[in-house]
């Protein structure tokens, strides 16, 4: 046997067995994340608050208890996670959010929140209906949408 055919094969086996791992930690990864969800909606409380202000800020600077930062896994310590800092009752108090809904939540404004521990999960306006934003379009999207007109 050639020795390029015997390179291949053992490439060959070595990526079907990285594939094969990956695959595995991938599962047990989207296992954790429904475990977790599932957690998040039994502990959910629909509260009303008024947001003071919203901002993508790290962890450290974001003023959140000590046990969150040493919960937090070493390798996402340092990128940024949206904050909202928000008055529920008379307590002023810092959340983390989801950020499929960060840009939904209108600051200086009374909302409906859904919050499980500090994390709010959903929202709702209180008085009217949260205003929906345009999805922000990449620099050549906006360039072929001013072309075709």
């Amino acid at each position: 046997m050639p020795t390029w055919a015997i390179v291949l094969l053992i490439i060959l086996v070595v990526l079907a067995v990285a594939l094969f791992f990956l695959y595995r930690f991938g599962t047990k990864l989207q296992r954790q994340q429904e475990e977790s969800e599932a957690q998040m909606k039994a502990m959910a409380q629909s509260v009303s608050l008024l947001v003071i202000d919203k901002k993508m800020m790290k962890l450290k600077e974001a003023g959140l208890p000590q046990v969150v930062y040493d919960q937090t896994p070493k390798y996402l310590r340092r990128s940024k996670v949206p904050i909202v800092k928000a008055k529920i009752g008379p307590k002023i108090m810092s959340l983390m959010c989801d950020p499929k809904i960060f840009d939904l939540i209108p600051v200086k404004k009374e909302v409906k929140a859904v919050i499980s521990g500090i994390y709010i999960t959903d929202v709702k306006g209180l008085r009217t209906g949260l205003e929906q934003k345009a999805p922000k379009q990449s620099f050549f999207k906006r360039l072929l949408g001013k072309t075709k007109k």
